[in-house]
């Protein structure tokens, strides 16, 4: 066992892991698998956008990065050929710390001011692409009209959802695959004109129920005749607050009682985690899809032969220490933030289309053979690539999160890993405090019951929500989404015995909740 460098837990080195490193010639991590994951993901600002100009062509723009002591770059001025990021080269100094240079080197290259490709109309967005007509949406892949959410992808139509796929007309959804017309639900695939499901397959009219399959006018789990369902569905009124919260307490209540399965895997062979779907060898993977020979992942797809990636993948292949699409559509990357087509980098940040860098930022026009931006033949930077690994004292170690230009409250790492103000200055992390103004009172705006926040209704949310009978929200967008990240289970998996047979599970259920945990054996013969 070895101890976290970072918060002095034990942690354990598996010789999987050993021949992962061997092969890809990296020393063993002095972090633990979590304070590598929080470490890279104080790299990813996800849902903290603010107006400024372009420091190129002085238009206004959304952009990720607020008062920043660098150049920030519209979309259009960032990938036009009119400016080039090797015209910032630097000269390696072999007496001084590569990090302190390479953190020079990026306060003088331009910055991509928000992270979205080939959108339309969808401004306030960031870390989507293939998008159209979206607002407040992040992490989204070919969305279209949908509002405030969060890695909802190939979906048509839908608000406040987190990790759905394709998905159409649906709200407050969690993990859910091709539903339809679905509202207040988790962890459900292929269900329509129903509301507050939970695990759930190929339902359709069902109302409050869990653990149901290829079932119909179903309220409670009871089935009921078409006329009596629709008779109670029409009696309930969602658009009423009171009898909302009603119903919503009286579904979690009745949900306590009803078994939980230990994980969610599907299509799998030899994987440990939690949302593992066609996988095979993977360990310590969450939210994981197709994915083959992998540890400690988050949120990634199509990936093979991968270590410590977080939103990675859509393909990549032996890629270590990456985050925010630090592999997307990338070979042999290690140590690399938003880095997507490229092969064979190391310690790099913003580099697209390229290949062969060591410790550049920006680079994106089909660069080859360049460390610190500076091109070299290709002779000349293997040698001196080598020298730098060899003095390189950090080497092996992600970025520190000094180099993040993001506080920690402005990223996903205070999502997945919250801290406090001072537990967080008190580790070394930045801090961004508040805008007042955002909390002002303001007639024309709406105040979250929860942070006090202001908040706005649009148009075509409000249009959905009459339609549907939904009552409005009382809650900003950020409490909305933070509450559904609070329905997922952590990232850890703890030991507990099966609730009906007493047999030994790894559960993503920690030993003093009082769910009822059962084995994938138990939990598949009791379900309907």
């Amino acid at each position: 066992m070895r101890r976290c460098r970072f918060c002095k837990s034990e942690f354990e080195i598996t010789g999987q892991d050993q021949a992962f490193y061997s092969k890809i010639n990296v020393p063993e991590p002095t972090l633990c698998p979590d304070c590598r994951c929080q470490r890279r993901m104080t790299f990813r600002n996800e849902r903290h956008l603010y107006q400024r100009n372009c420091d190129k062509c002085k238009k206004k723009f959304l952009s990720i990065y607020d008062n920043v002591p660098f150049d920030v770059y519209c979309y259009d001025c960032w990938w036009s050929e009119g400016w080039s990021s090797l015209q910032y080269g630097q000269d390696y100094d072999p007496k001084r710390p590569f990090f302190e240079q390479f953190g020079e080197l990026v306060n003088k290259v331009p910055y991509l001011g928000i992270v979205t490709s080939f959108c339309e109309n969808s401004d306030y967005a960031n870390y989507t692409n293939y998008s159209k007509n979206c607002y407040l949406v992040f992490g989204c892949h070919a969305a279209e009209n949908c509002y405030y959410g969060w890695r909802m992808h190939d979906s048509l139509n839908c608000i406040d959802c987190a990790q759905i796929n394709k998905s159409k007309y649906c709200y407050e959804c969690v993990d859910c695959d091709e539903c339809y017309e679905l509202f207040y639900s988790q962890d459900c695939n292929s269900c329509s004109g129903s509301a507050f499901l939970y695990d759930c397959r190929s339902c359709q009219d069902c109302l409050f129920c869990a653990g149901l399959r290829n079932q119909q006018y179903c309220i409670f789990n009871k089935q009921y005749s078409k006329e009596d369902y629709f008779k109670y569905k029409a009696s309930l009124d969602f658009a009423s607050n009171k009898v909302f919260l009603e119903l919503e307490e009286k579904f979690s209540n009745w949900l306590k009682t009803f078994p939980r399965r230990e994980i969610f895997v599907s299509n799998s062979e030899n994987v440990s985690g939690d949302h593992i779907s066609n996988c095979q060898n993977v360990r310590a993977a969450f939210n994981v899809k197709n994915v083959q020979d992998g540890a400690y992942l988050e949120s990634c797809e199509d990936l093979k032969d991968a270590m410590d990636s977080t939103f990675c993948g859509w393909p990549a292949e032996l890629n270590y220490e990456g985050i925010s699409g630090g592999c997307v559509n990338s070979y042999n990357c290690k140590f690399v933030v938003v880095c997507w087509s490229c092969a064979n980098l190391e310690y790099c940040d913003s580099c697209h289309n390229s290949k062969d860098l060591f410790g550049c930022f920006g680079l994106h026009n089909k660069n080859q053979f360049c460390i610190l931006n500076k091109q070299y033949g290709e002779d000349e930077y293997l040698e001196l690539k080598k020298k730098i690994i060899e003095n390189f004292k950090e080497y092996g170690e992600f970025f520190n999160s000094a180099l993040s230009p993001f506080s920690y409250n402005e990223t996903v790492a205070n999502e997945f890993y919250p801290l406090s103000k001072e537990r967080a200055l008190s580790l070394g992390f930045k801090w961004k405090e508040v805008d007042a103004q955002e909390y002002q009172p303001n007639k024309e705006l709406s105040v979250c019951e929860q942070c006090g926040k202001n908040y706005k209704i649009i148009a075509l949310e409000l249009e959905f929500y009459k339609k549907y009978g939904i009552r409005l929200p009382a809650k900003c967008f950020g409490c909305r989404h933070q509450n559904r990240m609070n329905k997922r289970n952590s990232r850890k998996l703890y030991e507990r015995k099966c609730g009906k047979c007493l047999a030994e599970i790894m559960t993503t259920y920690s030993p003093d909740r009082s769910e009822i945990v059962y084995c994938e054996r138990c939990y598949m013969r009791g379900i309907y």
